[in-house]
């Protein structure tokens, strides 16, 4: 199965935090167990909306977020399988997020709040990852 081209996650999910971070990977695992990370992505809860204009959640409401993979390209070989994994938090690669809506430069780590996190995957809300799947 080839993958090429620009990947996004659809991601509904709830936190217990006034900020937080969704992160998403794409992995392609080969038959004895070994991965390949092949590209991820991150969204700050705070600018869901708009880069520009910082937004804090209501804790526990249930908000719709797009996670940019950019692009990538892979040949999924027979037996392998893709996998996507999806987490709050990615550090070192992206910055810590202290989940308390503050400034995140300057939280300290006695500040740092422990986000419980909730994804969503049902009919009302259908979390999914956009392949673009090339036809052989």
């Amino acid at each position: 199965t080839e993958v090429t081209g620009p990947i996004k996650v659809t991601l509904f999910a709830a936190t217990s935090a006034v900020d937080t971070d969704w992160t998403a990977k794409l992995v392609d695992v080969c038959p004895c167990g070994c991965v390949s990370n092949l590209t991820d992505g991150i969204i700050r809860a705070r600018y869901r909306t708009s880069m520009a204009k910082q937004v804090l959640l209501t804790p526990g409401e249930v908000y719709e977020y797009e996670i940019d993979l950019w692009a990538t390209s892979n040949i999924f070989k027979r037996g392998h399988q893709i996998r996507v994994e999806i987490s709050s938090s990615n550090f070192p690669r992206f910055d810590r997020n202290p989940n308390t809506g503050g400034v995140i430069a300057t939280t300290t780590r006695e500040e740092c709040q422990t986000a419980f996190q909730t994804i969503l995957h049902d009919m009302d809300h259908p979390s999914h990852i956009t392949l673009p799947l090339i036809p052989r």
